[in-house]
């Protein structure tokens, strides 16, 4: 019965059509997309011709292709930057400062555009906006020099928190601690609005009548975040953050190079920073080994994450072992 059940349902799926029908149907939309392609191309493909250098023993003269292979099957350089000395150092810094921002800026985006969904004053609610988009525009070369001069140990932050009741002020720029914290905090403000945007764009997709229905039933406002909100924008969530974890050993470097000074080296030089340092330095080498291994990590994170909720999205609701092969009965 089953058997002749699925039979049945496979005369409504969508018949194949062949590749030329499908270009000449959208050969317009095609032919815009032609000079997106070339910029990346040109951009982001044409420059991985520089990852030879990783595997090379890279002379300035005779260039990328003439240099010779490094020893240990060009895998010398690789070897050279995982057994040195501050490579665990500088790996343990960025994977704690990617995953304080990932835990504590992926739910903050969610969490305001629910607030502003909820919102029915319309001038508040873009004064809310706006004010919370803002920094987004700013540089972080901008917004460095402000932060310096706002958590300074004279500044506007310490002088409220003295006035509170704090005997000593807080080094935010001379401390391990308070600098981590801070360059996590500040992060999280800067792309707080802006990554709500995607969100808010999900919720003007809620049917109106289902909270309607939701009220007449007697559902309070949390209960209809809860189960209307909330689920609605679970595939855009999942999204968003498989699309973060790619970013998980990108720290931040325009932020921590335009905050960050010796006083805090400890707890600030990241991969991106030691890899600048390294070529600044004319280790071309090991600065692109460096460079090849956080975008082979940030792939593998994105790949596997992605099939996790894959398989998670299959098995669900199944009673059945999602490793079975599930067999027709006649």
């Amino acid at each position: 019965m089953k058997k002749s059940v699925a039979v049945e349902s496979s005369a409504y799926l969508p018949k194949k059509t062949s590749l030329f029908k499908e270009f000449k149907r959208h050969y317009a939309l095609l032919i815009m997309l032609i000079p997106g392609v070339i910029a990346l191309l040109l951009f982001a493909y044409k420059p991985m011709y520089g990852l030879l250098i990783a595997f090379k023993d890279y002379k300035f003269k005779l260039g990328i292709w003439g240099s010779p292979w490094a020893d240990q099957n060009g895998m010398a350089h690789f070897i050279r930057m995982f057994s040195g000395g501050d490579f665990i150092k500088v790996l343990r810094n960025t994977v704690v400062i990617s995953f304080l921002k990932l835990i504590c800026g992926f739910p903050a985006p969610i969490i305001l555009a629910l607030l502003l969904n909820e919102m029915r004053g319309k001038v508040y609610k873009r004064i809310v906006q706006t004010l919370t988009y803002l920094p987004h525009f700013f540089s972080w070369v901008v917004l460095g020099g402000i932060l310096k001069m706002v958590f300074a140990t004279v500044g506007p932050i310490n002088m409220v928190l003295q006035t509170l009741g704090l005997n000593e002020p807080i080094p935010f720029f001379g401390n391990n601690t308070a600098f981590l914290w801070l360059i996590v905090g500040t992060a999280v403000w800067q792309g707080l609005g802006w990554g709500a945007i995607i969100y808010m764009a999900a919720l003007s997709g809620v049917d109106e009548s289902l909270y309607e229905a939701a009220y007449i039933d007697g559902a309070s406002r949390w209960k209809q975040v809860w189960h209307i909100s909330l689920p609605t924008i679970m595939g855009t969530v999942t999204t968003v953050f498989i699309m973060n974890l790619g970013q998980v050993l990108n720290a931040g470097f325009d932020q921590i190079y335009n905050m960050y000074n010796v006083m805090v080296y400890e707890s600030s030089v990241i991969l991106d920073t030691y890899s600048l340092r390294l070529l600044q330095d004319g280790r071309y080498e090991i600065g692109t080994a460096l460079g090849l291994f956080k975008s082979l990590v940030g792939m593998a994170f994105v790949l596997g994450s992605n099939w996790i909720f894959q398989l998670k999205t299959y098995c669900f609701g199944k009673k059945d072992s999602c490793w079975s092969t599930v067999w027709l009965s006649e």
